[in-house]
């Protein structure tokens, strides 16, 4: 698993049949520290996140682990929002404050 940040949305009309339905993502990871890592990732959403969440993503063979994606084309998914980050025993990300 891995942290991410939301940063946009792709929006394709012409896409097979499994992912019709699927909102897709634009996530550029993050190390745990919350800096960015300017490595972006196209995720297809499993839990109604939005721009600027911090957001798990799985990759590979876990990324169709979710019930909903067994048979989609994907090797990327977002399936946890996160809503605070402890690192070192500092709280590094708190949704609720605000960060």
């Amino acid at each position: 698993m891995e942290l991410g940040r939301i940063e946009g949305t792709v929006v394709s009309t012409a896409k097979v049949d499994r992912l019709k339905g699927y909102k897709l993502l634009l996530v550029n990871l993050i190390n745990p520290d919350m800096k960015a890592t300017s490595n972006y990732v196209v995720a297809v959403d499993t839990v109604g996140a939005g721009k600027g969440e911090v957001v798990i993503v799985v990759r590979g063979s876990s990324a169709r682990q979710a019930k909903t994606l067994q048979h989609v084309p994907t090797d990327t998914s977002i399936v946890a929002i996160v809503d605070s980050i402890e690192l070192k025993g500092k709280i590094v990300f708190d949704k609720a404050a605000g960060e």
